[in-house]
């Protein structure tokens, strides 16, 4: 019964098809792309190569030239609203055509600027869950390597104690029946080849990397990303808000300011425009066949075989689990210890009741090591490791691309924004009413009728006749 359990731990599940992890992922259409001399390069993975470095830096120089077209755009347009605006009639009280539409415009724009925000909020939170579900899976592959390591050095050991003690105890018990004593020195070979092979099973002992510290730095890295794109939102939102507060209350200095404030988060949004459509496009090239880098990589940084490599990240039923020999031969060889001591304990202790002592140890100690030993059957499995893989992508390649494309469309809808803000903001505060001097020295529009009246000279009282005194 253990051996047909053996049997079926070991092979891949055979209910239905595997399914690989990077069938979980969303694929869309590659597109083009090229180094700094215009040549194209290919779309895969390669970001170890200069090419592919050169075209996700192109990506980013593509930001930048919108930043300074729309700069240019602004600048020429100011130019010419200050310098080419034709002269005002003298005496003119009305305001020119098309003030409130300016007004209008400009408050439309700061609208869905808002609306941008709102977007870039969600987006931030479903990157930040994507990456949060990456470290989460790294945390929990780290976890199995670590309890494998931890059942085979438990298992050895106890094999090793047995050898030293209860073993070489019943030879000494049994050195008059040679028989016996030859039986007892092949449970000891039995032992020992078993911790052999155990030992070939902890695979992750000493390999230098660690997936908890690769989950570690990716979560020092996205808090920080995080607090930024936080920082940066709530920075728009005021710069919004506080310009539709100016524009409602025509106060000019607050315009100004936000105007400068707004050429700020202008700046600001092309360059986090440029650092997401790279990283997007990076992602998404990784995203679309992540098995053979990650092999690579991983190949590369441990020092581990294809075989195993191979099982755990493909996990299917053309792939056979490398470890199937080593477990096989450990299962018989606990399966001949258990026979062995049952025929010690029928043989041997009716003669020498001393051994009685012994043998109930090593049955103690063969029952709690086949006990850890289906538990690391279990482990070894590719199925737990797999799902990690299969987690980790979908986070990453799911919800964090997913992210990076709704901050990429905030930062669009920023840029678009704050650029036609910049472009009516200086023409709608030019149709504010000017402020009265003697107002606002005075601190109150209340005073202004009182100081009126107080500087219009007094008529003289008409006297009339029956107003006169009478002389006494």
């Amino acid at each position: 019964m253990s051996s047909f359990l053996l049997h079926v731990a070991v092979q891949p599940s055979s209910v239905g098809p595997p399914m690989r992890a990077a069938r979980y992922l969303r694929r869309g259409p590659q597109l083009p792309r090229a180094d700094f001399q215009l040549r194209p390069v290919p779309s895969g993975f390669a970001p170890q190569e200069q090419e592919y470095q050169q075209a996700l830096l192109l990506v980013v120089a593509l930001a930048g030239l919108g930043l300074g077209l729309s700069l240019i755009f602004i600048a020429v347009y100011l130019i010419r609203f200050c310098c080419c605006r034709p002269p005002e009639p003298p005496g003119a009280k009305s305001p020119p055509p098309g003030g409130g539409c300016v007004t209008w415009s400009c408050i439309a724009a700061l609208l869905v600027g808002c609306t941008g925000i709102g977007i870039g909020f969600y987006g931030n939170s479903e990157t930040s869950d994507g990456v949060s579900q990456l470290s989460s899976a790294l945390r929990h592959a780290n976890h199995t390597l670590t309890a494998i390591d931890h059942l085979v050095l438990e298992m050895v050991e106890r094999l090793d104690e047995a050898v030293r003690t209860e073993l070489t105890t019943l030879e000494e018990v049994l050195t008059q029946r040679t028989e016996l004593v030859a039986a007892t020195r092949g449970a000891r070979r039995q032992a020992e080849a078993v911790a052999q092979q155990l030992q070939g099973l902890a695979f992750w002992q000493g390999v230098p990397l660690s997936p908890v510290q690769v989950a570690e730095d990716v979560s020092f890295v996205e808090e920080y990303r995080w607090l930024a794109y936080v920082l940066l939102l709530l920075l728009e939102l005021l710069v919004c808000l506080f310009t539709l507060l100016g524009l409602a209350k025509q106060s000019r200095w607050l315009v100004i300011v936000m105007t400068v404030m707004s050429l700020l988060v202008l700046v600001l949004s092309w360059g986090s425009m440029g650092l997401e459509a790279a990283t997007a496009v990076g992602l998404s090239d990784f995203c679309s066949s992540p098995d053979t880098y990650i092999l690579n990589l991983t190949r590369e940084e441990t020092g581990l075989g294809s075989d195993i490599l191979n099982y755990y990240f493909l996990c299917n039923q053309a792939v056979s689990n490398p470890f199937q020999q080593r477990l096989t031969l450990s299962q018989r060889a606990l399966a001949n210890i258990h026979s062995q001591l049952q025929g010690l304990e029928r043989e041997a202790v009716p003669q020498f009741p001393s051994a009685q002592k012994p043998l109930l140890s090593l049955e103690e100690t063969l029952n709690v090591t086949e006990g850890n030993f289906h538990q690391l059957v279990a482990l070894l499995h590719c199925r737990g490791l797999h799902k990690d893989y299969g987690a980790a992508l979908r986070g990453l390649c799911e919800d964090a691309l997913e992210g990076l494309l709704y901050l990429l469309l905030f930062s669009l809808l920023s840029a678009g924004a704050l650029a036609t803000a910049l472009c009516s903001l200086p023409r709608a505060w030019a149709l504010f009413p000017p402020r009265n001097p003697s107002a606002s020295c005075s601190g109150s529009h209340l005073s202004e009728p009182f100081l009126h009246a107080r500087l219009e000279p007094v008529p003289h009282l008409r006297s009339f006749p029956s107003c006169r005194r009478r002389p006494h």
